[in-house]
């Protein structure tokens, strides 16, 4: 059973079985740029060009993207939208590379980004960052906040959340204002 990790949005993540990592690459969380390591490699390598892995994504080639929504019908003497430029929200340039084209499919938030802020500020322990699920850097802030290093820190992130510098929650979704 050999251990793998990768390195994903997040970070460095596993031990894996080989199981785990060949559902992640059916599923698209583990693409062929994303690098992968088991014991016995010498080094991190591109998952596309592991021979273990081939299997998987030979099998995760037939997934497709949600198909696009339904258009209303054209207005009377307007142009038709160009395929890729604007055609509805999942449509995309055919010249855009698929890992960046989930960057547009993103999950809305339940959490709040100036409530996330008013906590970081109001109790500068990291408090707006464990809100948003930023648990490595909420605990460093509160760590930290026993020198005033962290207290400190803490509120500057919690001005530069109110100036809308997060755009995401810790789990990838979009954040509300």
């Amino acid at each position: 059973m050999a251990e793998w990790y990768y390195i994903g949005h997040y970070g460095q993540l596993g031990p894996l079985t080989q199981e785990q990592i060949e559902e992640l690459v059916q599923g698209g969380v583990v693409l062929r740029e994303t690098y992968v390591w088991r014991t016995g490699m010498a080094q991190w390598s591109a998952a596309g060009n592991v021979p273990e892995l081939s299997n998987s994504f030979r099998l995760a080639e037939p997934f497709a993207a949600p198909p696009p929504p339904p258009m209303s019908a054209p207005v009377m003497g307007s142009t038709p939208p160009q395929p890729g430029i604007g055609a509805g929200p999942y449509s995309f340039s055919s010249s855009m590379p698929a890992s960046y084209q989930h960057q547009f499919l993103t999950v809305p938030s339940d959490r709040s980004r100036i409530a996330a802020g008013v906590l970081q500020i109001l109790l500068p322990f990291g408090v707006g960052r464990l809100y948003l699920g930023y648990a490595a850097i909420g605990i460093m802030q509160l760590l930290l906040s026993f020198c005033g290093v962290g207290v400190i820190w803490s509120m500057i992130d919690g001005i530069a959340m109110l100036c809308g510098s997060t755009k995401y929650d810790g789990y990838g979704r979009t954040l509300k204002d």
